[in-house]
């Protein structure tokens, strides 16, 4: 198995493009798959970024535990921000800690993260109302009633093609949300400083789909 006992230095994060960060996530997710990931020595990695970190990436991921972020795509201390929150959508606090780790910690990627047989989504689709879960499950109502139009049968948690299509239409309007409401990172994906990109993770197999 593959050894990593160095941490991301400035040099080598400025010397990385959006391309080779999304590879490297493709690669490790293939690498977790396999049951190959690299072996780790945490303390060196500890001691190496004690005093700075240079991240090659944040993800936006939904808090489910079955969502190891930094695990399923082969990552480690040092390598990546991520901001979690149920249904992985964005929100001012979170587009301001996606704004910080590109623009002035020097991040490539920015990586919306949905999963299979997310409780937030399947929430959102039943309407669920639950003291401040209300307005959060909110944010995810625009992808709903996108796979309202999109999808037949009942449109609830029953029917899974529905839970399935409106996890994919969170990622993509969460996306399209952080180019409109962030002119920073929509500037700087123009200017092919970063990429924004999504995928679904499928838990039953720990497999990252792109989208």
């Amino acid at each position: 198995m593959p050894h990593r006992n160095k941490a991301i230095t400035k040099d080598a994060q400025d010397k990385l493009t959006p391309m080779v960060v999304l590879q490297d996530f493709i690669e490790g997710n293939s690498r977790f798959v396999r049951d190959e990931v690299h072996t780790i020595d945490h303390k060196a990695l500890i001691t190496q970024t004690t005093e700075s970190q240079h991240p090659k990436a944040i993800v936006l991921s939904c808090i489910d535990s079955r969502v190891p972020v930094e695990l399923i795509f082969d990552q480690t201390i040092g390598d990546i921000f991520v901001a979690r929150v149920a249904g992985n959508f964005e929100n001012t606090d979170i587009l301001g800690s996606m704004e910080y780790s590109c623009k002035v910690a020097g991040s490539k990627l920015v990586f919306v993260l949905g999963h299979e047989s997310c409780g937030a989504i399947k929430a959102a689709c039943d309407h669920v109302e639950l003291g401040n879960i209300t307005s959060m499950l909110n944010n995810i109502q625009p992808a709903v009633k996108k796979s309202e139009g999109e999808v037949k049968g009942k449109h609830n948690s029953s029917n899974t093609e529905f839970v399935d299509k409106t996890i994919e239409n969170n990622v993509k309007l969460t996306i399209q949300r952080i180019r409109e409401k962030s002119p920073i990172l929509n500037q700087m994906e123009k200017d092919g400083e970063i990429k924004i990109v999504g995928g679904v993770y499928h838990i039953s197999r720990g497999k990252v789909m792109m989208l």
